[in-house]
């Protein structure tokens, strides 16, 4: 596809500016790094499997893209990638493997697809300076797709991830994080499956946030009995899509988690900040209210970019609970 292309190319054309071989998307998640780089633990999602260095690369319906992109991941913060989705077995085992390879070549903690059962086994619980974190996920399906070995990737059921956060908790964790890779693509509302496993999970009083990704939209933010609920994160890298505006639009949430006189941890403050895809160069841009990196495109188109993110998120509720937007350029 063209659009994939140009990523490619720019990649490219950056990392021969810098004198590095290969493709170098530092550059493309750069904008990134400030809203990142103070936090205790930084998560992306790897939605696809990536191929080896020199490819080759395939953009939609199955997924094979540059393994740059994780090492890039990590240089500008993140410690750790879920990785079930939809699409994670694109290329079979053989994907599976190799891009779960790269994650541990970077130095990225991973969770959602696994090599052996032995490892499907294990709980990711990453350890911060206040507490351990545990990350459960699981992915609505796998397009059809059947993986070599059921436990290859982990698949969206409540019972199961409560079972898990179960676990984690037993193994220490003391906050536990729960992902769903669902909903309706290029959707601004969460569909049922969304809203139904959702509040099964916070029922189940094992879970301290839970969030999501998949449809490719950014999706509302709902406080659900005292725990916050983000629907949807949208694209943090995407194709740019003519079609489909929402898919050039994303969201990154930081949460501020305490602990209370009885040892029970809350996400105290819930802040997000929403985001677009443009190019020439292509990159990643805040479109924050207070924009400190400067504009992305031009004011009316940021300023509607912004208002559009800003109703689909507090469509639930979240502003009156509390949620609010990220304006680092106002932080201590």
């Amino acid at each position: 596809m063209l659009v994939h292309t140009q990523l490619w190319q720019q990649a490219q054309q950056d990392a021969a500016a810098a004198g590095q071989p290969g493709l170098d998307f530092v550059p493309l998640l750069e904008g990134q790094r400030p809203y990142i780089q103070r936090s205790d633990l930084a998560i992306c999602h790897q939605e696809t499997p990536v191929a080896g260095p020199d490819g080759p690369f395939s953009a939609y319906p199955s997924f094979n893209v540059p393994p740059q992109i994780i090492s890039a991941s990590k240089a500008v913060g993140y410690q750790a990638c879920t990785t079930a989705s939809n699409h994670t077995i694109d290329r079979g085992t053989e994907g599976l493997v190799r891009t779960l390879d790269a994650l541990d070549a970077a130095g990225m903690k991973h969770t959602g697809s696994y090599r052996t059962e032995a490892e499907a086994q294990e709980i990711l619980i990453i350890p911060t300076p206040a507490a351990k974190i545990a990350v459960i996920i699981g992915t609505y399906g796998l397009n059809g797709q059947i993986p070599e070995q059921e436990w290859q990737v982990d698949m969206l059921d409540a019972a199961t991830m409560i079972a898990k956060a179960k676990k984690a908790k037993s193994l220490g964790a003391d906050i536990v994080l729960g992902v769903m890779h669902a909903g309706d693509e290029y959707a601004s509302e969460a569909n049922a499956q969304q809203q139904e496993t959702a509040h099964a999970l916070v029922d189940s009083g094992e879970f301290t946030m839970i969030y999501g990704h998949h449809t490719h939209s950014v999706l509302p933010i709902e406080q659900y009995k005292g725990t916050w609920i983000v629907y949807g994160l949208g694209n943090g890298v995407t194709e740019l899509s003519p079609w489909y505006q929402v898919n050039n639009e994303g969201l990154l949430v930081r949460a501020q988690f305490s602990q209370d006189a009885a040892g029970k941890w809350t996400a105290a403050d819930l802040a997000w900040a929403p985001s677009v895809i443009v190019r020439d160069p292509y990159r990643w841009c805040s479109v924050a209210s207070d924009a400190p990196q400067g504009p992305c495109a031009t004011p009316a188109e940021d300023a509607a970019t912004h208002q559009r993110t800003k109703t689909v998120v507090e469509s639930m509720g979240a502003a009156a609970a509390g949620a609010h937007e990220l304006l680092i350029s106002k932080e201590p």
